[in-house]
């Protein structure tokens, strides 16, 4: 790694002159020279920190035969993952072909259109050899160079165009070196080696490093320079044999990140168990990029699944009572307060036969109980996934699901009258909240003895008004389909906030008031 790096800097140095050299060195970390990225543009603090209503594009990069079956025309037996079609015929123009085809211009229009701003982008770190060869060396996929080397081309376009529609992308390892669960989905159709063999992690992290590394150097050298990036995804479902293996790789590949551009916002899956990693996450979280832990959410597969009805499926996730909803509720707020947040980076309108009982608009009903979940407590989602070859399927096609009225025609808010000219309108509007708000603080924490400083909420609700602002008008005011949204609201408000000292909550409490007033004066002015 540490060869590697310092080739790697010395690419980035070449390139990005104005990124600044820092030498680091620890007892999990080899002495290196790397390159920082500096601090991030307002515009890439929107498409970071806005609240995500995005969908996969699955099958795009990584295939998957049950969404796009005719890539497998040619596959090697058994047929079911990208080294069985790269061990196939015409690998290379079958690949190319389809990542020409699957996402067009009309698809980017359509994700618009219909109110989402961000995609998450699965892909395998053999899609990466096209701008580093060295990353295939002694993987499942060395000798496939030529096949798989144009993938990074077509990687960049979509982040290029994708800006053009105001859409953020992340960016998921989706099939890691040794692959890191059992599926076909993870790269290979081999048995999973990821946490058997140690040079498996050391790699990904390697590939990792390189794919940060060369975001870094597209975006910055692009003319303009491309925001959008909105973060990197280590791992997509990891299944270790010990929650602490992972998490040790995630720490010292988090650290070796952190080393090219320290604010990059970085995703971690958490293998189901969404307490133990928001513990995780908050003890290895900093004041800098944004850790955010990634949930995925179905209720189609296990036993329990089938035997569960739609209805009681949607109940669980309507009730704050209940488990889901307490759980993301607690996980949220922890997450929050450690510069982090919470998104379900996977989710689908799928049930299993077993659960549907024949009433009406089930599936419909179940769409809505988990946006209005997702909505109410995580900074962002994901949909599983934008569409499939065969149409109709309204459980995991989201172009169907739409069409099928399965899906809401449009999410986030829609505006009816552009701001214009409504500075005093807006102060008037911000300080009557405030003051209301202020006054019930007092009240309250007046019936509570102890030593408060009611200056600092005031100041958070001014600080967030201010900012849910400045998100709603950068859409708003350029045209945009979509409105922004603050989203990882907690986070933007420990990053804003400076050292506040012990009695930072009552800033907090402020900066969530403000955020929740500015969006009801939006909603109720503008949409």
């Amino acid at each position: 790694m540490k060869e590697f790096s310092k080739k790697l800097a010395g690419k980035i140095s070449a390139k990005i002159p104005h990124l600044t050299p820092t030498s680091t060195s620890s007892a999990h970390i080899p002495a290196q020279s790397t390159f920082v990225a500096g601090s991030p543009s307002p515009e890439q603090e929107i498409f970071r920190y806005r609240k995500l209503r995005g969908v996969n594009l699955g099958s795009w990069f990584v295939q998957e035969r049950w969404i796009c079956h005719g890539t497998f025309q040619s596959a090697h037996p058994p047929g079911q993952s990208d080294l069985d079609i790269a061990r196939g015929s015409n690998a290379k123009e079958i690949f190319e072909k389809h990542w020409d085809q699957w996402i067009t211009e009309s698809d980017w229009e359509w994700i618009s259109q219909h109110g989402f701003n961000s995609v998450r982008i699965p892909i395998g770190y053999y899609h990466i050899c096209g701008i580093d060869p060295t990353i295939l060396d002694g993987t499942d996929f060395q000798g496939y160079d030529d096949v798989f080397a144009g993938a990074w081309s077509r990687l960049t376009r979509a982040i290029e165009i994708a800006y053009r529609y105001g859409i953020g992308v992340l960016i998921d390892l989706h099939a890691a070196p040794g692959k890191q669960n059992r599926d076909s989905h993870a790269g290979t159709s081999n048995p999973p080696q990821f946490f058997e063999k140690k040079h498996h992690r050391s790699h990904a992290t390697q590939v990792l490093y390189s794919l940060v590394a060369n975001l870094v150097v597209f975006a910055h050298s692009h003319s303009p320079p491309l925001p959008n990036v909105i973060g990197v995804e280590l791992l997509n479902e990891p299944q270790p044999a010990s929650d602490s293996s992972l998490m040790e790789w995630y720490t010292s590949t988090l650290k070796e990140l952190r080393q090219i551009d320290p604010l990059l916002p970085i995703y971690l899956g958490d293998c189901w168990r969404p307490d133990q990693y928001a513990d995780y996450i908050t003890s290895v979280s900093q004041v800098t990029g944004l850790v955010v832990m990634d949930h995925h959410l179905y209720r189609c597969f296990t036993s329990s699944d089938i035997s569960t009805s739609a209805a009681e499926h949607s109940r669980n996730l309507e009730d704050p009572n209940a488990h889901t909803p307490q759980t993301f509720q607690r996980v949220s707020e922890k997450l929050g307060r450690a510069n982090g947040g919470l998104i379900v980076g996977e989710w689908s309108a799928a049930l299993n036969p077993g659960s549907l009982r024949g009433e009406n608009d089930e599936a419909k009903k179940y769409v809505i109980a988990q946006l209005d979940l997702y909505e109410r407590t995580c900074a962002g989602w994901f949909f599983w996934t934008l569409k499939k070859q065969s149409r109709g399927d309204t459980g995991w096609s989201l172009i169907d699901a739409v069409s099928g009225g399965v899906f809401p025609a449009r999410v986030g808010l829609s505006v009816k009258r552009r701001p214009s000219g409504d500075e005093e309108r807006r102060k008037r509007a911000k300080t009557a909240m405030l003051n209301q708000a202020l006054e019930n603080h007092t009240s309250y924490w007046s019936k509570h003895p102890g030593h408060y400083e009611h200056w600092r909420f005031e100041k958070g609700f001014k600080d967030a008004w201010e900012e849910a602002y400045r998100f709603f008008d950068w859409g708003v005011l350029s045209g945009r389909v979509s409105v922004s949204e603050l989203g990882f609201v907690s986070a933007r408000a420990r990053s804003l906030a400076g050292d506040l000292g012990g009695n930072y909550w009552e800033y907090e409490h402020g900066f969530i008031q403000g955020v929740g007033c500015a969006r009801n004066d939006f909603q109720q002015v503008y949409c």
